[in-house]
């Protein structure tokens, strides 16, 4: 089978391309800004048919985008996040023999859910902040496109590779500088909210999945449990040895940070702390059904949780 992967050169798109080359079945092409890629364009600036005559060449059977920005201004995160999608939407109907569309969205489309409750694909999005309108406005582009496609919807991604931008990446960060200089604090914003965290390699099997499977419309993709982030983050604490305080900031909120990947050149930027009335996403619960994914494409979660943060602690520690 023949896959363009878009946004290989981030947090997902790494692990898919990894998983994707490995696999002896799969002819994969690169689509990206880098030089690494083996097509050049931007998604953010090209045109239709430009990306069109590029999907000709190489034919794919599969397209699937892990392309996105998680933060920026509210029109960076339009272009990349929603025109950005139109543009792939609109060159594979104008190929001449339109692929399959995998697309990964993120759980920010659904906004506040009811606490306790699972939150199902069929759950009325209301996003609450640019990312997430944003990324929804992606999702319906695909799924109103006309085209063989699935959006995977995917929760809160940790494991190895997380971007600093993110929650753990920070935390690892921080606790690897506080073990250096022999600190007794780690400060971070305010960790009382409940979230589904679900390893990247993961995510990378449930891509790959959809893009072998017939499955169509949204899939969430999540562990299917909820756990508060201070719980999630001691397993990190535990993980690197630090016997000081983790001193949360109640009038802080660090902005969620599920980095697809770097339509801005690969830079990621630094986690936004803010204050609470400003808070794009003032989401306290976050639980995904999984149960769509299970059934329609026979997936379901390897990595737990402790194992996925340690491997993010194994990697920072190692890092010079």
């Amino acid at each position: 089978m023949r896959v363009l992967l878009l946004g290989a050169d981030g947090f997902i798109g790494r692990r898919v391309a990894d998983r994707l080359l490995a696999d002896q079945d799969l002819a994969v092409t690169v689509l990206g800004r880098r030089d690494s890629a083996d097509i050049r364009f931007d998604l953010t600036a090209g045109s239709p048919g430009a990306l069109a005559r590029f999907l000709d060449a190489a034919a794919p059977q599969v397209v699937i985008n892990c392309a996105g920005v998680t933060y920026g201004t509210s029109r960076a995160l339009i272009k990349a996040n929603t025109l950005a999608v139109a543009t792939v939407c609109e060159a594979i109907r104008r190929s001449r023999e339109p692929a399959r569309l995998v697309h990964v969205g993120s759980a920010a489309e659904y906004g506040p859910m009811p606490a306790g409750v699972p939150i199902p694909e069929t759950a009325e999005p209301r996003p609450v902040g640019p990312y997430g309108v944003s990324k929804l406005a992606g999702t319906e582009l695909v799924i109103t496109s006309g085209l063989d496609a699935a959006v995977l919807r995917v929760f809160d991604v940790v494991g190895p590779g997380a971007p600093t931008a993110s929650l753990f990446g920070r935390l690892a960060e921080g606790l690897r500088r506080a073990l250096e200089h022999h600190e007794r604090v780690v400060r971070m914003p305010d960790l009382s909210g409940f979230r589904d965290f679900v390893d990247v390699r993961d995510v990378a099997r449930a891509i790959q999945a959809a893009a072998v499977s017939a499955a169509t419309g949204v899939i969430n993709v999540g562990s299917g449990h909820a756990v508060r982030a201070r719980d999630a983050a001691q397993l990190l604490v535990r993980a690197s040895g630090f016997e000081g305080t983790i001193s949360e900031d109640a009038r802080q909120v660090l902005v969620p940070s599920q980095v697809v990947t770097d339509l801005h050149r690969g830079v990621e930027q630094p986690p936004r702390v803010i204050e609470p009335r400003a808070v794009v996403e003032p989401v306290q619960w976050r639980q995904a059904d999984v149960r769509t994914a299970r059934d329609r494409l026979g997936w379901r979660t390897q990595v737990p949780l402790e194992e996925s943060l340690g491997d993010v602690w194994l990697e920072t520690a190692c890092r010079v």
